[in-house]
């Protein structure tokens, strides 16, 4: 097993940041010819998904949420989409590469409404 801890900045709710590069990186650190690479965020308002990397991608903005009236800060919506994406992922390695489809990414989504964060990923290989 190998892990590693890796630190992602955001600017802005709704940045797509393609972590792809940073895995495979680890990956090839970890020497792990055939297994999985597992990343959790450390974050109630982060998600980590694969997908073709892109703009846009995010749900709209404009609804609220019973969150923020409690809260009055206007990150419900944050906590909610972070929930349905989720915090983790889980792609296969083989031949030391990830076996990722030819048009899927590896994407951080920042969700929250505070801008400027510093982000923490935790990516765990284990293999042979």
């Amino acid at each position: 097993m190998f892990r590693k801890i890796l630190e992602f900045r955001s600017e802005r709710e709704g940045d797509i940041i393609d972590i792809t590069e940073p895995i495979r990186q680890v990956v090839k650190e970890s020497r792990v010819k055939d297994g999985l690479v597992h990343l959790f965020v450390r974050h109630s308002t982060t998600a980590l998904t694969a997908i073709e990397f892109e703009p846009g991608l995010l749900a709209p903005d404009s609804e609220t949420c019973a969150l923020d009236s409690r809260w009055g800060d206007g990150n419900g919506r944050s906590h909610v989409k972070a929930a349905l994406v989720g915090p983790s992922l889980t792609v296969p390695v083989g031949n030391g590469e990830l076996l990722c489809g030819i048009w899927q990414q590896l994407v951080l989504f920042e969700l929250d409404v505070y801008a400027g964060r510093e982000r923490t990923s935790v990516c765990t290989v284990t293999g042979d």
